[in-house]
């Protein structure tokens, strides 16, 4: 059992099902300029990142250097794709992801969700599964609202802010990806998670060394809650 008064949730991959849209979005548009990259090596490279910064990440990664022009441009085109892709997705959470936030809340578990997204694309992907702020979270934090994203802990410093949890030791962070764990542990939180639902798999999320790698995030009602 783990002492925790606040959880920084990742969204997509994490508590939203979304089906690798956005890096497979990611991935369209800059094949559209003319790359090959596979989805694995888009994941490898940008995952969980502020998507300017991951399109950045990902053609440096794949011809060894980039002007600023491109990304730049690459991102826009990114997101009017997502905005297209979105408004034909069916958008879920996770099977007893709901049930699990609201376990926690019960409890006396802050919750929050941050994001590499920026807050019209959060916005957009809470609202496709109505969820209001202050029943199934209580906070959003997005690249908006910070300078620097990912691995940086500057989004769950904001969070606990917000939400005026002190101590770091009482914070837990899980998130899809390898650079969540690394927030997380940027951010001093007393537990970090990796969760396989989403980007990267169980051997990648334990490069990162989390502390605890889990197959779905209902597992932390055992973690965190009395039985």
């Amino acid at each position: 059992m783990h002492t925790i008064k606040l959880a920084v949730f990742d969204m997509a991959g994490t508590v939203v099902n979304e089906d690798n849209v956005v890096y497979k979005t990611l991935q369209k548009a800059i094949n559209e300029r003319g790359f090959q990259v596979t989805l694995d090596f888009v994941l490898e490279h940008g995952a969980g990142k502020e998507k300017h910064q991951a399109i950045k990440d990902i053609i440096t990664a794949d011809i060894g250097n980039v002007d600023a022009t491109m990304p730049a441009s690459i991102f826009e085109d990114f997101k009017k794709l997502l905005v297209d892709a979105y408004n034909n997705l069916n958008v879920t959470s996770y099977e007893g992801v709901e049930e699990m936030l609201y376990a926690l809340k019960a409890n006396g578990i802050k919750v929050a969700l941050n994001t590499g997204y920026d807050t019209n694309t959060a916005q957009l992907l809470l609202n496709k599964m109505n969820w209001t702020i202050g029943k199934e979270y209580d906070v959003l934090v997005t690249a908006d609202d910070v300078v620097l994203g990912r691995p940086n802990p500057d989004m769950i410093v904001e969070a606990m802010m917000k939400l005026n949890v002190q101590q770091e030791e009482l914070v837990l962070k899980a998130g899809d990806s390898i650079i969540d764990i690394e927030e997380g542990k940027n951010a001093n939180c007393g537990v970090t998670i990796g969760v396989t639902t989403g980007a990267h798999t169980r051997e990648q999320l334990l490069s990162a060394k989390p502390t605890y790698v889990l197959d779905s995030l209902t597992e932390l009602k055992q973690l965190l809650l009395p039985s």
